[in-house]
Order: C-alpha cells, then structure tokens, then sequence
C-alpha cells in the first residue's frame, strides 16, 4: 500500500478544484455579464386596484339561532372536552388555565372572578349572548385580537351551534333561546 495515497488524492481534488475555479474565470472574461437595459420579454400586468374592490369582505361566522333550539346536547358535551383542559363547566369551578363557563351565556364579558384576562378582552364589552359566542367560538383571535385562548375555532355551524346550547344548560337557569324575531333578524345580516 503506498503511503501516500491519502496526499495524491488531495491533490487531485485541490487540482480538480483550482481547473474549475480558472475555467469560471475564464468564462467570465470571454463572455463578459452585461446588465439588460430592458426586459428582453415584457409581461403586461393587469391593474390591481380593480381586483382589490372585487375582492371578498369577511361577513362574519355564519348565523346559528336558527340551530340552537334543535341542537344535539350530547354533540355539544362531547366538543366540550377540547375545552375541558383549560375551563371547567361545573357550578362552583375553579379558574384553570381560562376562566370557568358555569353560567357564561349572557354574561358580561371577563367578568369571572379571580381570573386574569387579557387587556384585549377586558376592554372588549359586551355580553356573551348567542351571537358573540359563535363569532369567538369560530375564530377567537379574528373576533377578538389579542386574546390568550390559543384556540383555532371551531368551523362548523352545528358544531358551534351544540357547543352553545350545550353551555347554555350548563346554568343556574339557563338564558331562554332566541325568539323568531331575533332569528329572522340575524338572517337578514
């Protein structure tokens, strides 16, 4: 075996290396990159303020009074157990991670006790009537920017709309369910 197989093989890779790099140099000088005054192929682009007024306005979740009287309770109580790590539901609960929800339908907004809200939900107002809590419940942090509920939201009308019949019951006595003026009225939004 011969000694200096190891040195002949760096050699020839710092030659293989070097005949490249003089070769690129090469090339540059004998084919000098020139800067283009112009494209060589223009692409025409239609005007963009048109498509921007086309475009589609956020409406809003879509309306579920309509659902909340034929609701599946049991469909509600099973989506509440991807609620369950950070609220309790229970009379009497403790805050956990987020505050309790006993009694939350037509409550007044951060208002349980001993629980530290955000300053975005705080300063919010409000009551949690139907139509706040499915805008919240479909995309938390679009409805109100700059929550702490690290939650997606839920897509579903129906899923949303058996949540909240399902924390509806979860109450003293529960919040009465929309009248047909108040459905017809979210209907017309």
């Amino acid at each position: 075996m011969d000694e200096l197989r190891l040195n002949k093989l760096f050699a020839a890779f710092l030659f293989a290396a070097l005949l490249l790099m003089a070769g690129i140099k090469i090339a540059e000088i004998m084919v000098p990159h020139q800067k283009l005054a112009q494209n060589s192929y223009v692409i025409e682009v239609a005007e963009t303020t048109v498509l921007a007024a086309a475009a589609p306005v956020e409406t809003g979740p879509e309306p579920i009074l309509a659902m909340l009287a034929g609701a599946d309770l049991g469909a509600g109580e099973k989506l509440s157990k991807k609620c369950s790590a950070c609220h309790v539901f229970d009379a009497g609960g403790k805050n956990k991670v987020g505050p309790a929800l006993w009694n939350i339908v037509n409550k007044p907004m951060a208002a349980a006790e001993g629980y530290a809200y955000s300053d975005a939900l705080a300063g919010f107002g409000g009551n949690w009537d139907y139509q706040s809590l499915n805008a919240f419940l479909a995309k938390p942090k679009v409805y109100i920017s700059g929550t702490k509920m690290n939650f997606g939201g839920l897509k579903k009308p129906k899923d949303r709309a058996n949540l909240i019949a399902w924390m509806r019951v979860k109450a003293d006595s529960p919040a009465a369910l929309p009248t047909a003026d108040d459905i017809a009225a979210e209907g017309g939004n």
